[in-house]
């Protein structure tokens, strides 16, 4: 089944187009990096996934419930880490993935079992106790990836999650949610830098609200490395 349908979705503030007719699937188990420069649409994309805003123009489909049919079902099937950090920072680790376990109507033991097995999953257990302020920029996202995972989602959409991280953390949260696509999640990996994506990634380029390139980000890429492709396509910073 797919996890992600986009089609023929266009959306304008005022007389700016922000996208443009952006179609595509992103599989369960694919992982399916956004890959665009500053501006060219990406984070407008998440606001209508995630029903921040609404289009007229377009279908948007997760996990087979459509978003503008069944919003709530749609959206139960999310797991979201958006491009700034929502951590409330005066709450601990735990205290942050308890509160939004509650919001998922999750409590007592099936909770504290749900957030134990988040914080495993991301190295997280032995900081549980901390305050959020206290964190590391990628202790900070490997939390807010934690309480996107705790109502075991099928679609996980991160919006250019690497922002400000260095390059050691921020491999580590690549290779992080790699390996959840691997086990059967569907991702969508927003970004502007090309060296995240790794060759056999389903790669998405998008650039001034179009989609230019969509396919197999070795395919895509050819004999020239996926940084030199991304600037002849878009003529962005890569």
């Amino acid at each position: 089944m797919t996890g992600l349908s986009i089609s023929g979705l266009s959306y304008r503030y005022g007389s700016k187009v922000a996208l443009d007719d952006v179609s595509f699937e992103v599989s369960s188990g694919q992982f399916c990096a956004l890959l665009g420069p500053n501006g060219a649409g990406k984070s407008t994309l998440f606001n209508l996934l995630t029903r921040l805003i609404v289009s007229r123009q377009g279908r948007i489909t997760i996990a087979g419930e459509t978003l503008s049919d069944h919003p709530r079902r749609a959206l139960s099937h999310l797991g979201i880490v958006f491009q700034q950090t929502t951590l409330d920072l005066d709450l601990t680790v735990r205290q942050n993935l308890r509160y939004f376990a509650a919001l998922q109507g999750m409590s007592g033991r099936r909770a504290e079992t749900a957030i134990d097995a988040a914080l495993d999953r991301l190295d997280m257990r032995a900081r549980a106790g901390e305050k959020a302020r206290t964190l590391n920029g990628g202790h900070k996202r490997r939390t807010e990836i934690a309480r996107a995972l705790l109502h075991s989602p099928s679609v996980l959409l991160l919006d250019e999650p690497t922002v400000g991280l260095d390059a050691a953390a921020r491999h580590a949260i690549t290779a992080h949610v790699h390996d959840l696509a691997a086990e059967g999640t569907c991702v969508l990996w927003a970004t502007h830098l090309a060296d995240e994506v790794r060759p056999d990634d389903r790669l998405v380029i998008l650039h001034r609200g179009k989609i230019l390139a969509d396919g197999t980000a070795g395919d895509i890429s050819a004999e020239m490395p996926l940084s030199d492709r991304f600037l002849k396509l878009t003529g962005a910073a890569a």
